[in-house]
């Protein structure tokens, strides 16, 4: 993926960093704790520190001792509030999601701007007065308490939705009878990982859920034994039928989707976070029939969208790494037996829908959203045409509707909600987020460059006009790199806040990513995944060798396989950045497989138990390759004491090992979120208050002048 570009003279002295008290962190305790790996000896002196929170009083007390020299840090910057004030007042603006037709109604979330958590509302028709259906800002006092997926009956007479509290990424499951809004007695615990799936009678739905936990590992033990099931409205989780089951791979789970005639369970079976999937069908039109194996391997994503009977299409990367559309006859799933209704494209396949007997196909070209619509037997008879760079999301319905709705957005262009008719191409506007700020001050530009083995990489760069490439702009750079996961140009109040203060905003498309397909993908993880790290640094040296910056104006940013991501930068070149925010990240590269989710993400870390994965890892692993004596940029850790997707053990370990292992005076501190997770469901009060204080950090340490 052309060479790093040489910066010898800059990577020489160790950056500059603005003045602070000298922090007294709070001594942590280290313990003589050592693992053996395929012969190697590898020290965890602060194993502890993985003990579940609301377990131990020690690591509890840990936290607040952390937490009371990071805040009492934080509030001594002069600029921290007028900074709250201004990203409160830019959050306060009327926010909505793309509308959805069930039943024969419209569905939208909305939040009036400030609210905690959005609010579900109902229309009988798009020029009605919209009605409240749920508002979870009345389940708890702190906002901590999310509505977290809804499934709506065909016959408009029953919602499912998911309760998420305190950021979890358990959810328990209710059924509201919407006419009269009364909440029924079900309630299913235990379902994670999981959507809700209704037959076309509206008697009951498919979930996916895993046993109760004993006592005590609910937020730290491993998601193992995942089972299908099917619930009857009105009864007890104790009566559900139990549909689908693999003892014998407690390490699979299950999606189950009821075709949109109502005649198929569709289980789509996986095991990690790779598309690569099984797939089985059963015939709901016989209640005693077995689901049947249609694809009997994890060798290639089949990804379901949709029926016509027997003849399933299926988006799918078989001899396709950016992927195509195929269509299979379940009585003749013979390979020599699939129609290609899509070809492969220039461009990513990133997904399809199957709406007014035409299919939507969404692209990224260049990361960047495309739309084309295709007849049932593969002929184009469309592009959906945007108004400039950005990304396009929505795009959903059933066959039998005739229109769709999306959203459309970018780095400085805020959401705007489109009716799209699926007959005549139109695209008609609904609704425009009214924000505080003036679009066309900003410029959004892309770039490519060269990374260390010479692979061409792609990075986004926006920032308010007129600035002047002479080396001295505050700079956040973003990055991902992971999980075949693209990042494209979206609206953040966060990044516009950054830019209004004079920042610039670069967000680099890394590999591990999903912008160019399986290939981009493959190569960024396992044994290759410093190609990630190298892309990220290859970014950083760009834009100081084009003048947007300097080491001592550059801060890099990510968040979960991001927070890897600056972790292992920060460590392999300290020498090139001037603050660091790693977020609720992946840390200890040995032991992540250890807890709850994180089995799945040996996909594309692999795992320290095979010798040569472990190699690989320990290179890169933040918390092991911290090193005695190194001047580390500044860095604001943030994490949350109840994040059950990465553990916030990950960063506790790595601050308290940076803290101990830091030779300068820069602050390396570490923030601890209470009652929030991995960021689903965090209250708009408390992302307020995090990016604030992110941001002061910066402020402070890269000695941004605010405009």
């Amino acid at each position: 993926m052309p060479r790093l570009l040489s910066i010898i003279a800059l990577s020489i002295a160790a950056p500059a960093f603005a003045e602070s008290p000298v922090l007294d962190y709070p001594e942590t305790r280290r313990v003589d704790h050592a693992d053996d790996y395929h012969g190697v000896s590898v020290p965890d002196p602060y194993r502890w520190l993985e003990t579940d929170v609301r377990e131990s009083d020690d690591v509890r007390a840990w936290v607040e001792a952390q937490n009371k020299v990071t805040f009492k840090y934080l509030e001594s910057i002069s600029e921290r509030e007028r900074i709250k004030e201004r990203l409160t007042a830019l959050w306060n603006f009327e926010k909505y999601s793309s509308p959805f037709k069930r039943g024969g109604r419209y569905y939208f979330l909305k939040n009036d701007g400030l609210q905690n958590q959005y609010v579900l509302y109902m229309q009988e028709t798009l020029d009605d007065e919209p009605e409240l259906l749920i508002d979870p800002n009345t389940w708890s006092k702190d906002g901590t308490i999310a509505l977290a997926g809804t499934a709506f009956s065909d016959d408009g007479r029953y919602l499912a939705y998911g309760v998420q509290d305190a950021g979890s990424d358990w959810r328990t499951w209710k059924v509201m009878e919407i006419d009269s809004r009364r909440v029924l007695d079900d309630e299913l615990k235990w379902v994670k990982f999981s959507e809700v799936s209704w037959t076309t009678d509206s008697r009951g739905f498919f979930y996916s859920r895993y046993d109760a936990p004993p006592e005590g590992s609910a937020f730290q033990g491993l998601n193992e034994n995942q089972q299908v099931f099917y619930h009857r409205v009105g009864t007890p989780q104790s009566q559900d039928v139990l549909v689908y089951k693999r003892p014998d791979h407690p390490d699979w789970g299950f999606d189950a989707k009821v075709t949109e005639d109502g005649r198929y369970l569709v289980l789509t079976v996986w095991k990690g976070t790779d598309e690569k999937f099984r797939v089985l069908y059963k015939d709901l039109a016989e209640p005693y029939g077995m689901p049947v194996d249609l694809v009997d391997n994890f060798e290639n994503e089949y990804t379901f969208v949709g029926n016509d009977g027997p003849l399933f299409y299926f988006k799918t990367d078989v001899e396709a790494p950016r992927r195509r559309l195929i269509a299979m006859d379940i009585r003749r799933p013979e390979r020599e037996q699939w129609q290609e209704i899509i070809p492969q494209a220039e461009e990513t396949l990133e997904g399809v829908s199957f709406v007014a007997n035409m299919f939507i196909a969404r692209y990224l070209q260049d990361a960047k959203t495309q739309v084309k619509i295709f007849a049932p037997d593969g002929k184009l008879v469309r592009e959906v045409t945007f108004p400039s760079i950005g990304t396009a999301d929505g795009f959903d319905g059933r066959r039998t509707d005739t229109e769709t709705f999306y959203s459309f957005a970018s780095f400085a262009t805020p959401p705007s909600i489109y009716r799209y008719d699926m007959l005549t191409g139109k695209s008609e506007l609904l609704r425009q987020a009214k924000v505080d700020f003036n679009p066309q001050e900003y410029e959004v530009k892309q770039v490519f460059y060269e990374s260390k083995d010479g692979t061409r990489i792609p990075m986004f760069i926006a920032h308010k006009k007129g600035v002047k490439l002479d080396g001295n702009n505050p700079t956040l750079l973003y990055g991902y790199g992971g999980f075949n996961i693209s990042l494209t140009p979206r609206f953040s109040i966060s990044w516009l806040g950054w830019m209004e203060m004079g920042g610039v905003f670069a967000m680099a498309n890394l590999r591990g990513g999903g912008e160019y397909g399986e290939e981009w993908h493959s190569a960024g993880i396992k044994a290759n995944k410093q190609n990630v790290f190298d892309d990220f640094i290859a970014a950083a040296e760009w834009l100081i060798e084009n003048k947007y910056t300097r080491p001592e104006k550059l801060a890099i940013q990510g968040g979960s396989n991001g927070g890897l991501l600056v972790g292992a930068c920060m460590t392999q070149r300290p020498d090139l950045f001037g603050a660091c925010l790693p977020a609720v990240g992946v840390m200890d590269m040995l032991r992540f497989q250890k807890f709850t989710a994180g089995r799945f993400w040996t996909d594309d870390y692999g795992s320290s138990d095979d010798p040569e994965d472990f190699k690989a890892l320990f290179a890169y692993s933040p918390y092991h390759n911290l090193k005695e004596g190194i001047e580390y940029p500044p860095t604001l850790i943030t994490t949350a004491d109840t994040d059950d997707r990465v553990v916030p053990a990950h960063s506790f370990k790595f601050a308290a090992r940076l803290q101990e292992a830091h030779a300068g005076e820069a602050p390396v501190l570490i923030r601890i979120e209470t009652r929030a997770g991995h960021g689903a469901g965090k209250p708009t009060e408390k992302i307020i208050e995090e990016v604030a204080d992110m941001w002061a950090f910066l402020v402070e340490n890269l000695d941004v002048k605010l405009q």
